[in-house]
């Protein structure tokens, strides 16, 4: 029997539209990654991480971002936030081992990780993560958006919600080494050639305003650098005369012409390997 055309072109556009995602089982897993093509939460059941304690220099920032998540995951109100700064600083480290240790303080709070690209499908995650019965931390890491980048527009739906507003169980944390999320020189560049030079560039600049906590995060000196170093030796049980291992790292951080966070880990990788200790 022929096919009514009709049916053809009902069937054709059920393979176009899958169906709506299915929530995943949020029980058992605290992590998960945001994947689209199709709609999928990917459960991530070892999140590669630093203990909070082995955070060196950034004190301030820490205990701030951990008492806005402690209040979240209490339900009680809390802030978007936006980690500003120096590259390598720990500004993605700290949210993964803030997390953690909301979660070793036996509180429920899921952290759902997507990639900038994934922006636009942001409407479609908060409306998934709406229903469910647990409270999430939306995180998108390295943050920033270029002058013909549009992507920042669905960003809104993440921080203002729209009419329906944010959901209630759902809130944003970005890295990024922009303060405002967009180049200075893009800024600069756009006042000088519009006919309103604020209005050329206020709606990209407020977007940051809209984060209701900002903390910055600035280039460690030498012995705050050392120090790191000294922290990760104690975690794992690497020996090394004081003298030898100063030596060590500053020649490191000398080689490559900058000094952080993540130089300092780096020189450690290297430094354990060296003696036999995996990390």
């Amino acid at each position: 029997m022929t096919q009514d055309p009709l049916d053809r072109i009902v069937l054709a556009l059920e393979r176009m539209s899958p169906a709506p995602l299915k929530a995943p089982d949020f029980a058992d897993t605290e992590a998960f990654l945001w994947h689209t093509c199709p709609d999928q939460l990917e459960p991530i059941t070892k999140v590669s991480l630093v203990d909070l304690s082995l955070l060196v220099g950034i004190d301030r920032s820490r205990d701030t971002l951990l008492e806005n998540t402690l209040r979240f995951a209490k339900g009680m109100p809390a802030n978007n936030a936006l980690l500003w700064g120096a590259r390598g600083m720990g500004k993605s480290s700290l949210v993964k081992a803030v997390h953690a240790d909301i979660v070793r303080q036996g509180l429920s709070l899921k952290v759902v990780e997507l990639q900038r690209e994934d922006l636009p499908s942001v409407t479609r995650l908060l409306a998934l993560l709406r229903g469910a019965p647990y409270r999430f931390l939306l995180f998108c890491d390295d943050l920033s958006f270029s002058h013909d980048d549009q992507h920042y527009k669905s960003l809104k739906a993440v921080l203002d919600g729209g009419i329906a507003g944010r959901p209630e169980n759902v809130i944003f944390y970005a890295t990024s080494n922009r303060r405002h999320l967009m180049p200075r020189d893009m800024i600069e560049n756009e006042k000088s050639g519009a006919i309103n030079p604020n209005e050329a560039v206020e709606e990209k600049v407020s977007l940051s305003d809209r984060f209701g906590l900002w903390l910055g995060f600035h280039a460690c000196d030498q012995d705050q650098y050392l120090q790191m170093i000294q922290g990760y030796c104690t975690a794992h049980s690497v020996t090394v005369a004081p003298d030898i291992l100063h030596a060590e790292a500053i020649e490191w951080q000398a080689t490559r012409g900058s000094r952080s966070g993540r130089v300092a880990w780096q020189f450690f990788v290297d430094l354990a390997g060296r003696h036999g200790v995996a990390v």
